[in-house]
């Protein structure tokens, strides 16, 4: 998979962290100890807890592909995403992603607490 700059995630990091769950990673990609894997299937998970067990925020930067499933739960997809998110922020803990600026999109997160746009585009990094 791409690969989150670490300049861009320290950044983000500095400013909405700490950052102590990795929600979307191969594993190889990692940018906290504590991730789920496409294996794990994050949105099969309660992060709230997690969170709480590990006393930080939690960063996602999800795959873009189109929404798929294992088993009859879906593990990738924007719309199944945000919406998990949205779930999970209800129950407590803070949730940052880096997402395209696809305001126009159904899954775009408009009840978000706050949403900081970066100019450019970002070159994410090789696996």
């Amino acid at each position: 998979q791409w690969r989150t700059p670490d300049n861009i995630f320290w950044g983000i990091n500095t400013l909405f962290g700490p950052f102590v769950l990795d929600l979307f990673t191969d594993g190889d990609n990692a940018k906290c100890a504590a991730y789920y894997t496409a294996k794990d299937n994050a949105l099969a998970h309660d992060w709230s807890e997690r969170l709480a067990e590990l006393k930080g925020a939690a960063f996602g930067n999800p795959p873009y592909s189109r929404a798929s499933q294992h088993e009859g739960q879906y593990i990738t997809g924007m719309r199944y995403i945000m919406k998990h998110a949205s779930a999970m922020r209800d129950k407590g803990g803070r949730y940052v992603f880096l997402i395209k600026a696809a305001t126009s999109e159904v899954w775009w997160p408009e009840d978000a607490d706050h949403i900081a746009f970066i100019r450019g585009r970002i070159g994410f990094e090789l696996p």
